[in-house]
């Protein structure tokens, strides 16, 4: 058993003209199942200071309710991208919809003086964790399947958009719930919109063209002509050591965890550090903390459609390991940046764009590991999302670490170095390789 290096032939220029559009009709609903998911799982981070409050957590406590998502959303990202590859990306997504939307409405349900509070506040979070890690293997399953490889740096781009949209979205409408009623019913809310899309999702995506009544056969066959080759033998997927040991998903799996350490900065103690540590109060807090994200859903959707052009134009070395670099590279140098500024807001909007920078890189990620995996995406990506997660782990639980024991500029700088480790891994992909399976 194991893989092989295949080289693809790319040909400049534009191919034939597209067919149909039902592909991104799916693509869009994939973005809004993004949006919610990224809502679902930031709401924490807006209602840290009364969820610290109300259960008397310390901040080393407060990070564990953070790492809590973060290691149950980590570590299935294998199994729930195989869960994908063999049982369809489609259902997975919706029945994954469901259980995170519950498990966003049992938090609240806890009563502050509940024995224990802390180890079920750790439990509910993990388990929420557990169902939003199906998402983006299965999406990149979706995307495996739906989008040809010369469309999938925009098709990932605006799924990604979403993770922006939702992030974005929840520090104001959070914030404005919990000083006109409760962050308890701020969290109830989050869950019945995570419900009502589960219900639209399940009506309305499916997990191939072929089982879709609405897509032309012209669009179908338009698909399936820009599929990489080995998406099309018979359906075969990678077994788990061929993936786990090969070494362009290892190296696509560093890179994302150096990603990741930076990006859940964002989701986890950046509404915190403008509020308590650069003095905004809520409100500023609450808008200057919309920023980031609103450049990850710019950012997400210009980098893919870069890509995507540049792929056409002189090919994916630089229209995907290219622009992945120099993005993180950016990034890095923007977060090392706010360090030097003494103005709040200033700092913020650095930052900002460290955020747009590094959400610039998003889809050449799962771009190239939907072209390496083909039938086996859904667990290429769920090992290299694994990366992502587990780096955002770390930063959850190092960040007030480090920041209590030599402040928060050294955080932040920690943060740069490690972007620019995920910067200089791009030198070692190859954005040719594709993963093909033996035959028994």
């Amino acid at each position: 058993m194991g893989s092989v290096n295949e080289i693809q032939r790319e040909i400049p220029g534009e191919s034939a003209k597209p067919a149909g559009y039902f592909r991104w009709i799916v693509i869009a609903c994939t973005f809004v199942v993004a949006a919610v998911s990224y809502l679902d799982r930031n709401n924490v981070s807006i209602a840290a200071a009364s969820l610290q409050r109300e259960f008397h957590l310390t901040n080393p406590q407060l990070g564990a309710v953070f790492s809590a998502f973060i290691m149950g959303y980590a570590f299935t990202q294998p199994v729930a991208g195989r869960i994908a590859d063999r049982f369809g990306a489609s259902r997975a997504i919706g029945v994954a919809i469901l259980w995170w939307s519950v498990f966003t409405a049992v938090l609240p349900a806890l009563p502050s003086n509940v024995p224990g509070a802390i180890v079920l506040l750790l439990a509910v979070r993990f388990l929420l964790g557990v169902g939003e890690a199906v998402i983006f293997p299965a999406s990149n399953r979706l995307v495996a399947s739906w989008i040809p490889s010369r469309e999938r740096g925009l098709a990932n781009g605006i799924i990604f958009a979403g993770v922006g949209v939702g992030g974005g979205v929840a520090p104001p409408l959070i914030t404005f719930i919990m000083l006109n009623h409760s962050w308890r019913l701020a969290f109830w809310l989050c869950a019945a919109i995570g419900l009502v899309v589960g219900l639209l999702w399940m009506l309305l995506v499916r997990n191939t063209p072929a089982e879709q009544k609405n897509v032309s056969p012209e669009e179908i066959a338009y698909i399936q002509s820009g599929l990489p080759a080995h998406t099309a033998s018979a359906g075969r997927t990678a077994g788990w050591r061929e993936v786990v040991l090969n070494r362009q998903v290892a190296v696509l799996t560093l890179s994302y965890f150096c990603y990741g350490y930076v990006a859940y900065i964002f989701f986890t103690w950046f509404f915190k550090y403008l509020s308590e540590v650069r003095g905004l109060n809520l409100k500023s807090s609450a808008l200057y903390a919309t920023l980031p994200f609103v450049a990850m859903a710019l950012a997400s959707s210009l980098g893919g459609w870069v890509s995507d052009k540049l792929v056409t134009r002189v090919g994916k070395r630089v229209g995907r390991c290219g622009v992945a670099g120099v993005s993180l590279l950016a990034a890095s140098l923007f977060v090392w940046s706010a360090t030097q500024v003494a103005d709040a807001r200033l700092a913020a909007l650095v930052l900002a764009g460290g955020a747009g920078a590094l959400y610039f890189a998003q889809s050449a990620f799962w771009a190239l590991s939907a072209d390496i995996g083909g039938p086996s995406a859904g667990l290429v990506s769920g090992i290299m999302n694994m990366g992502c997660q587990i780096g955002g782990v770390c930063t959850a639980a190092l960040t007030p670490v480090i920041a209590d024991s030599f402040g928060w500029t050294a955080s932040f700088l920690v943060a740069a170095a490690v972007c620019l480790v995920g910067a200089v891994a791009w030198l070692f992909v190859n954005p040719f390789y594709v993963l093909v399976p033996r035959s028994e």
